[in-house]
């Protein structure tokens, strides 16, 4: 996994969702998409010096997991014992060993620039995520493939900016729903088919704004959209 491979790997959502080949960087999928995404920082390995990547931020000292495991398996952890004379020097001491893991990738294959992976494959800067596949800018998502910019869902894919839901495919902007297909802007929804900026239904199709319209018109407003969202 690297950053052309993700770049394919959007482009197959984009496709799949738009119907249009992605023309986006990385960086700007990152500020367009994933913007409020919670995704690993970039920070550096305290006994290597090498960049690394970490969920959480706020201890100052890292090791990536896999140098943490060959001191595990070389010198190990465990330290002779010395004196102790007050409380700040047992905190030194504790120090010496008390360093964050990053990158921790578990039963995984082509992970980059993520941490806390679990039984995935082919992840792209993702925090929290479990059973999935082809997944880029994604947190605490699980059982999920070709999902982008996206946050605690599942069971979804060929998705962009879905948060909160489940059971959502070729859909763009959908929270806190269930079985959305092929939509775009949808809140509170369930089993919605071909829907639009709609809120709060439920078994609906060509449905814009929660109003009822033809097919064919509905794909004319449809097209319409999906170029105000690239191009905005």
């Amino acid at each position: 996994m690297d950053d052309s491979k993700a770049l394919e790997i959007v482009n197959k959502i984009f496709v799949a969702v738009f119907g249009k080949e992605n023309k986006f960087t990385l960086d700007q999928l990152l500020d367009k998409f994933a913007f409020d995404v919670k995704l690993p920082k970039q920070v550096m390995d305290s006994t290597t010096n090498e960049v690394t990547w970490a969920d959480s931020i706020n201890s100052g000292r890292y090791i990536k997991f896999s140098n943490m495991e060959k001191r595990d398996k070389t010198t190990g952890w465990m330290l002779e014992k010395k004196q102790i004379s007050n409380l700040q020097d047992l905190i030194d001491i504790w120090n010496s060993v008390n360093l964050t893991a990053t990158e921790r990738v578990n039963d995984s294959i082509d992970v980059v620039k993520s941490d806390t992976i679990y039984r995935s494959e082919k992840i792209y800067r993702c925090s929290d995520t479990s059973d999935s596949k082809n997944m880029v800018f994604c947190d605490s998502c699980a059982n999920c493939e070709f999902v982008l910019a996206s946050q605690r869902s599942s069971m979804s894919n060929f998705c962009i900016r879905v948060d909160d839901s489940t059971n959502c495919s070729n859909s763009y902007g959908v929270q806190y729903s269930n079985k959305v297909s092929n939509s775009l802007f949808i809140q509170d929804c369930f089993d919605v088919n071909e829907c639009m900026f709609c809120s709060h239904i439920a078994n609906k199709k060509y449905c814009i704004a929660n109003m009822q319209f033809e097919e064919k018109e509905y794909f004319e407003i449809k097209k319409l959209i999906i170029e105000w969202i690239l191009n905005s």
